[in-house]
């Protein structure tokens, strides 16, 4: 279980990476300072949730050089599967402000709420929904 978890947690890892390191470098820009106090609320809240996220997908690397060789291995797939469960949780809170942020950004229009929420609905169908319907009907005994 080890083996994919980590596994599963590389792919994420990429992903909440890319995005994080691309928000960093957002309060650089010469536009940055023209947004409204909403739009930079929303920016620095998308940011910490950034680091949050990085923060727990790179914890079950840290946990298991930590604790590598102390025969502690179920205890360490427990809570590394929590932390990446909780990264994705993070992941998707991330990413769904970061795409509230720019679609505000780019359009300032009305329905920004319902594409977001759209969007929020598809992530939770296709990372969460499906995957426990799947174990629900799919799991022996």
């Amino acid at each position: 279980m080890w083996t994919e978890l980590i596994q599963e947690v590389r792919v994420a890892q990429m992903g909440v990476q890319i995005l994080f390191a691309f928000l960093l470098t957002v309060v650089f820009q010469p536009t940055y300072r023209e947004l409204s106090d909403t739009n930079q609320t929303i920016y620095l809240v998308t940011v910490v949730l950034g680091a949050c996220a990085t923060g727990a997908l790179i914890a079950p690397v840290s946990l298991h050089r930590l604790v590598s060789g102390r025969r502690v291995k179920p205890q360490a797939v427990r809570w590394a599967s929590r932390l990446t469960l909780l990264g994705l949780l993070l992941l998707l809170a991330t990413t769904t402000s970061s795409l509230l942020l720019i679609l505000r950004v780019a359009t300032g229009d009305g329905f920004v709420p319902w594409v977001v929420a759209g969007v929020v609905a598809w992530y939770l169908l296709c990372w969460f929904a499906i995957p426990l319907w799947t174990r629900r009907h799919h799991t022996a005994g």
